[in-house]
């Protein structure tokens, strides 16, 4: 172990050779008390100093136990260590706690991680061979099997950086470790726990299948580097397809390890950006049946169509056959890298339900001469792992040898073609994890030969100073082109290039599954350009071959919005309509969204459109028929108007104050008129017309009949004897009184109109989807005055014709008023509630028809007798007969 200390010597690493030393010392008492001493002071460099002379004394390290390994050894100037995953199951031995246990025993021959191994030694091989790489510098190799179990993985780092001599090292400190690097371990934990050991002696670790995030830390393993992404891009790239497709419901397995927890961390972070985990299960790293059964009864019942597995397939075995034998089918499964290009689990037992799966791959790449290396391999009888794939390739076993992998069969002879078998060692057509072992040892290459190029004063380390390649202080980070073309380099984290290929399981011709890439994933490209897919041939595994739906609620439509359901995940809600007057324009809209002011939502609730806008106009059917109504009114008062002209001699013109009239006849004309005034759009020139000539017409109409009521009651008053009341009620004042009366209503209205006129207004109060134009009256006190001086004076009008009803029949013109007096104010009253409780456009009809009901009152209640006497029965319309009367 002394050779380390020609590095830079950290103070852990002191402590524990310190520890080892004091083990070993124990024969000789000096020069431990020596050391003893030393390592109380609390400096670095007396300890460093101490050590290192305790190196330089010719004391021998001896193995206190040889490892039994599986695996391939060839020597050179720099030797590369490796460790793979060849054998995926182990025997454990027994453990009585009473004697030294066995040794564990490996098994489960996998012949696509034999493929690995010899990918490694055909890179050694090349580079060896290229002069322009490495020159003068032999590289050589020693390749472990992990037998994926974490003890082994640590049995073969540990015997990586020791040795496998019985006399490892003698502590003059000269010469090479026995590995600069190790290409591996696959697995993360595998990984983490290798590097709490190499990390001590700085000797870097280029793992070409271990993807867990955590790895990415470099404080805590700054002597790590991959040439595999990180899962936190691989988590990306799945998060991506699920959201391409839309599935917002989504289940999730993962092993039990630091490569599956940490990956289904960041897949649950990614995921809840737009949906939902519907489950969450370990898979645990030891078989146990009720787990496993657990964990298929879940996705049995969860109506997540969509499954992730982040896993290897040794893993996920046990879940696939469970999965297979209780037929559970209608799953869209998405692989991790850790089984998406598994030959073990594409096949056709398993098709049923995970045909169509897709998954995240390793980026495929081509090695010349690759195949032609596979396939000039020959047994070595002195190597375990040849034997073993030997046997495991031929289905046969040496006698000689011990049978690894075939139980039963015929015996070997080492002179089988295998140029003629056709497995997963020797097809090159999907090279993925191969592809990165062979980029590892490039990159080690590259390193090493960039440290041996270097030229003193150009040199990369302080004071321009070169590394000597025997004595390495750090891991030099390299950035190179390979001979196949592609870019080669790490981030500040270690980690490679973040580029994937989306692979889908199909069947091809001859019924066979084949894993086709349908797709690639480049962090590095546009956002928009990061997923690429060819969509027209994927295959999806469901009936008619159509794409899978997976939502705990189907997403809200536009119109609608999402409600969330207590105690669910948000991805399990309702979906409520937007109440009127509110939009949601996109799919699964949280909430509504108000339409502006003038604006109502349309039918579907999905765009706002403008408001209808209400008035009583000409157009309509209502607005026509008042019009006619109004019109009528208006010529029968002229006709009634020309009649009185007409026969305005006539005693029964003359007797009824043949001026007050034909005023009241040009007021009615008026009032008639004034109606149509309500009707069109409201502006506000017409609100305040409409108002104004209202009230004027009508108090110039209740004026003329009050005149006309006083007249009867002055001319009764006037045919008493002695009484001469006449005079002072002439035709003068009868006009002055009506004058006076119409000018105060006219002086009501200039205040109203110059402090507060009426305007025309938008009115949505009462009904919200329309926009109700009418016209406000500004001042409300103005209003009332402008009404309450018509109702005062036409109070005083029937009090004044009431008093008046008894007078002679000959004088009957009082009952006459009397009656009209009684319609108009019974129209008027009713007008109030009916004016209060009508919406929008019905409540100017109500006007209109209070105005048009109350002047057709008067009109027919005054004129009708008198034109019936006129026109149809002129006899009567003469002095004797009236006076007869």
């Amino acid at each position: 172990m002394c050779w380390y200390y020609r590095c830079s010597i950290s103070q852990g690493t002191l402590d524990i050779l310190e520890k080892s030393l004091r083990a070993r010392l124990d024969g000789n008492p000096g020069l431990y008390q020596q050391l003893r001493r030393v390592s109380v002071r609390a400096k670095k460099a007396d300890k460093e100093t101490f050590v290192r002379g305790i190196c330089e004394q010719d004391l021998k390290c001896n193995l206190r136990e040889k490892i039994n390994l599986n695996g391939l050894y060839k020597s050179g100037d720099i030797v590369l260590g490796g460790i793979f995953e060849v054998n995926f199951k182990v025997t454990l031995p027994d453990l009585t706690f009473r004697s030294k246990p066995e040794q564990v025993a490996c098994d489960g021959f996998d012949l696509s991680g034999f493929q690995w191994v010899q990918t490694m030694v055909f890179a050694i091989e090349e580079i060896n061979k290229d002069p322009a790489l490495l020159p003068n510098i032999s590289l050589g190799y020693r390749l472990y099997d992990n037998c994926v179990n974490l003890g082994v993985a640590l049995k073969a780092a540990t015997s990586l950086i020791a040795g496998e001599d019985d006399t490892i090292l003698d502590y003059s400190c000269q010469g090479l470790p026995p590995v600069v690097a190790i290409v591996g371990d696959p697995g993360s934990t595998h990984s983490i726990a290798i590097l709490s050991i190499l990390g001590l002696f700085n000797i870097p670790l280029v793992s070409y299948y271990a993807t867990c995030s955590c790895l990415s830390n470099k404080y805590e393993y700054p002597t790590f580097f991959r040439t595999i992404p990180s899962d936190a891009f691989q988590v990306k790239a799945m998060a991506e397809i699920i959201k391409h497709y839309g599935w917002t419901w989504v289940g999730a397995l993962a092993s039990d390890d630091d490569y599956g927890q940490n990956a289904i961390k960041f897949f649950k972070e990614e995921i809840n950006t737009f949906g939902c985990i519907a489950f969450m299960e370990a898979i645990p790293k030891i078989h146990q049946k009720d787990v496993i059964q657990n964990i298929v009864k879940t996705i049995k019942q969860s109506s997540a169509k969509i499954i992730v597995a982040f896993c290897s397939e040794v893993e996920l075995l046990a879940v696939v056959k469970k999965v297979v034998n209780q037929n559970i089918t209608g799953r869209q499964w998405i692989a991790s890298e850790g089984w998406s290009t598994s030959t073990v689990l594409a096949s056709n037992n398993y098709f049923g339900s995970f045909g169509g799966t897709l998954g995240i791959a390793i980026r495929r790449g081509e090695i010349p001469g690759l195949g032609q290396f596979l396939l000039q391999i020959q047994p070595e009888f002195n190597n375990n792992l040849f034997i073993q794939f030997w046997e495991t390739v031929f289905g046969c076993k040496f006698q000689t040898k011990v049978n690894y992998s075939v139980a039963n069969g015929p015996a070997c002879t080492g002179f089988e073609i295998i140029q003629k078998t056709q497995t997963a060692f020797n097809d090159v057509s999907e090279l993925r994890a191969s592809y990165n072992v062979y980029k590892a040892v490039y990159t080690l290459a590259h390193a090493l030969h960039d440290l041996a190029s270097c030229i003193g004063g150009n040199g990369p380390f302080e004071n321009n100073t070169c590394a000597d390649i025997r004595s390495m202080k750090q891991w030099q980070k390299v950035n190179f082109t390979n001979k196949l073309g592609e870019r080669l380099a790490f981030d500040d984290n270690g980690d490679a290039l973040a580029i994937y290929d989306i692979v889908n399981w199909q069947q091809a011709e001859d019924g066979s599954v084949k894993i086709r890439t349908i797709g690639i994933f480049d962090k590095s490209a546009n956002a928009d350009k990061e997923l690429v897919l060819d969509e027209d041939n994927i295959f999806w595994n469901f009936e008619l071959g159509n794409i899978p739906e997976s939502y705990c609620s189907k997403s809200c439509l536009q119109g609608t919005r999402k409600a969330i359901r207590k105690g669910e995940p948000v991805c399990c809600f309702d979906c409520i309509p937007c109440a009127d007057g509110e939009i949601s324009s996109e799919i699964d809209s949280v909430e509504c969204v108000p339409c502006p002011s003038d604006f109502w939502s349309n039918p579907g609730k999905n765009h706002c459109v403008f408001k209808e806008i209400e008035f009583l106009s000409y157009e309509d059917a209502m607005g026509i028929t008042l019009t006619a109504v109004s019109l009528s009114g208006f010529f029968i008062s002229v006709g009634v108007l020309a009649v009185f002209i007409h026969y305005r001699h006539t005693p029964v013109v003359k007797t009824n104050n043949s001026e007050m009239s034909f005023l009241l006849l040009v007021s009615l004309s008026m009032c008639f008129l004034c109606s149509l005034c309500f009707i069109g759009q409201p502006s506000h020139i017409s609100c305040m017309m409409m108002h104004a000539i209202f009230g004027i017409s009508f108090v110039l109409c209740i004026s003329c009949i009050l005149v006309k009521t006083i007249v009867v009651i002055v001319v009764f008053k006037a045919t008493q004897p002695g009484n001469n009341v006449i005079q002072w009620f002439g035709i003068s004042q009868q006009r002055f009184t009506v004058f006076l009366c119409t000018f105060t209503q006219i002086l009501i209205c200039i205040v109203w109109l110059t402090t507060a006129p009426p305007f025309p207004v938008k009115n949505t109060k009462y009904n919200m989807s329309k926009i109700i134009l009418e016209c406000n009256v500004g001042s409300v006190t103005g209003f009332s005055f402008l009404l309450g001086y018509i109702g005062l004076l036409s109070g005083i009008c029937f009090l004044l014709a009431f008093l008046a009803r008894n007078l002679p029949d000959s004088f009957n013109e009082a009952r006459f008023i009397t009656f009209s007096m009684l319609i108009f104010c019974a129209v008027w009253i009713t007008f109030i509630p009916a004016y209060v409780s009508s919406p929008g456009k019905y409540t100017v009809a109500v006007e209109i028809f209070a105005i048009l009901a109350s002047s057709f009152g008067i009109l027919f209640a005054i004129f009708t007798p008198k034109c019936y006497i006129i026109l149809l029965k002129p006899e009567q319309n003469t002095k004797k007969a009236l006076m007869s009367r």
